[in-house]
């Protein structure tokens, strides 16, 4: 025999199968044969892979979605990874707008109160941006690549041999078919008993193969439990990388809060000035309340602070003893340039714009930004 004769003897015995499982398929939707039905324990194990599937898909592409909210940054990198290439490295929203207020910070000039807030505020975004990255990264190692393993390999495998499982079962009940109708004609003497031979011959080598790949496919579903508890492991890395991902947000906000607080005046000052003057700013401080909302003793603290300190700004009669808080270059021979904790005299006189004092340091005297002072007892 020839190898041309051997693929066509076997494109036939293949069509021929194919051909007997569309009919056997057809007739049992059909009600006009008889099926093979799977034991409880295989039938419950299916359908436990199905609902791991099914939900282990959905909390992978959410998951996605939490990390990456961009769809069209989530598709670049699907890309890349399936080109095996590494997508190029871009900031991400916390990193922007940490850059942005930091160049903004530094055309406002940063020895101006505002200015200097800004970089502060941008400089603590863009270590929020880093710490995103880094849980992007550690969520995307040991979370969501043993789902999407889970999901493009053992549930792979676990199909294919269930569909392999589906056409052994469908060549038993067809070869079952065929012994019924050869003993139905034996008994009208229609055929020999060679061909009732042969049937059963089929039907018990039809039944070897289906019992040996439904325990081929038993012990892959029954590894299921395994994936769960992998799985598990899996989320508590997750669990973790969140809690230390807010643990340094929060951490970095609060020492921002903690350097914004040092000068409370500050705000007070810009938001006594600007609602005197335009109406956007208080917006800025509708903001400035629904985030201090988030750390009511926290803010509490400070907004009490910043409110006697204005206070006394406001009553000051006579000379006092300040200590300067930031560095700041004198504009003119009409102001004082300040050094950082160094202790100067100040005082107010009529006709003053009240975000100014006059200061004294030895012989030196001029102008002096209330903002960058704190008061002494």
């Amino acid at each position: 025999m020839n190898i041309m004769d051997f693929n066509v003897k076997k494109l036939a015995a293949d069509a021929g199968t194919f051909l007997s499982r569309a009919v056997q398929f057809t007739e049992e939707k059909l009600g006009q044969a008889e099926k093979t039905e799977l034991d409880a324990h295989l039938e419950n194990l299916l359908c436990k892979a199905e609902c791991t599937k099914q939900w282990t898909e959905k909390v992978m592409k959410q998951t996605e979605v939490l990390l990456q909210p961009n769809p069209n940054a989530r598709m670049e990198e699907f890309v890349y990874e399936k080109l095996d290439r590494k997508a190029p490295s871009r900031m991400n929203n916390p990193e922007i707008l940490g850059q942005h207020m930091i160049d903004a910070g530094n055309e406002f000039g940063p020895g101006t109160a505002y200015g200097n807030a800004l970089i502060k505020c941008g400089e603590t975004q863009r270590r929020i941006g880093a710490a995103d990255r880094e849980l992007i990264q550690t969520s995307a190692i040991n979370f969501l690549t043993p789902l999407r393993n889970f999901i493009e390999g053992d549930y792979k495998t676990i199909t294919r041999e269930r569909k392999l499982l589906q056409n052994k079962r469908l060549d038993l009940d067809a070869a079952k078919t065929r012994l019924k109708k050869a003993k139905l004609a034996e008994a009208r003497a229609a055929i020999w008993a060679e061909e009732v031979t042969k049937s059963e011959q089929e039907v018990r080598i039809a039944q070897s193969e289906f019992d040996r790949q439904a325990e081929i496919t038993r012990l892959l579903l029954e590894g299921i439990s395994s994936t769960h508890a992998h799985h598990l492991r899996c989320l508590n890395d997750f669990v973790e990388a969140q809690m230390t991902y807010y643990a340094q947000c929060y951490q970095y906000m609060l020492d921002l809060q903690k350097q914004l607080g040092s000068f409370p005046s500050t705000f007070l000052a810009n938001n006594h000035q600007s609602s005197s003057s335009c109406a956007p700013s208080s917006s800025i401080t509708t903001t400035a309340a629904s985030s201090a909302s988030v750390t009511a003793s926290l803010s509490s603290i400070s907004n009490s602070a910043a409110t006697s300190s204005l206070g006394e700004v406001k009553s000051i009669s006579g000379n006092r003893k300040a200590r300067v808080l930031y560095d700041y270059d004198a504009a003119n021979s009409s102001e004082l340039s300040l050094l950082a904790d160094e202790v100067i005299t100040v005082y107010s006189m009529p006709g003053m714009d009240s975000d100014w004092l006059m200061g004294e340091r030895g012989n030196q005297k001029g102008k002096v930004p209330i903002t960058y002072l704190e008061l002494l007892n």
